[in-house]
């Protein structure tokens, strides 16, 4: 099965509170999952990685094949596409546990940039996750 994800952090300051949202659909676009959550203090950037490997988490409740990403976040995108190298030593930790993840999983891996007005349901659990406050439950 490919499942499409779509993945934001949000952060209110940088670094400031954050949070993540992710959303799993189906081939046909029917709706296979939701989740938000406040992540704590973070930078935007921290943030994005956090959705996304709390994303990889997530799909293997899945008999997922192939897992496509949406990511409004370009920095990320182009990181993970090798087309940026990772600078942060903060962001360098998480994106090897990532790499290590997407090498390990039984599914294809690909991540795609988006603009930002295509997220707008993460974006929106994202902001969610902040302003409840409520941790990730997976």
């Amino acid at each position: 099965m490919t499942i499409l994800a779509y993945t934001d952090g949000a952060s209110r300051g940088n670094p400031g509170e954050s949070g993540i949202g992710i959303v799993l659909k189906n081939e046909s676009g029917q709706m296979l999952a939701s989740i938000f959550g406040y992540i704590g203090r973070a930078s935007n950037n921290m943030a994005e990685y956090t959705a996304l490997s709390t994303c990889l988490r997530l799909v293997q409740k899945y008999q997922c094949t192939n897992l496509i990403v949406h990511s409004d976040s370009e920095l990320m995108v182009r990181q993970l596409n090798g087309l940026y190298k990772v600078k942060a030593p903060e962001l360098k930790k998480q994106y090897h546990l990532i790499q290590k993840t997407v090498v390990a999983s039984p599914f294809q891996f690909s991540i795609k940039h988006i603009s930002r007005e295509e997220n707008d349901e993460a974006d929106r659990l994202a902001n969610r996750g902040i302003d409840t406050k409520q941790r990730i439950q997976i």
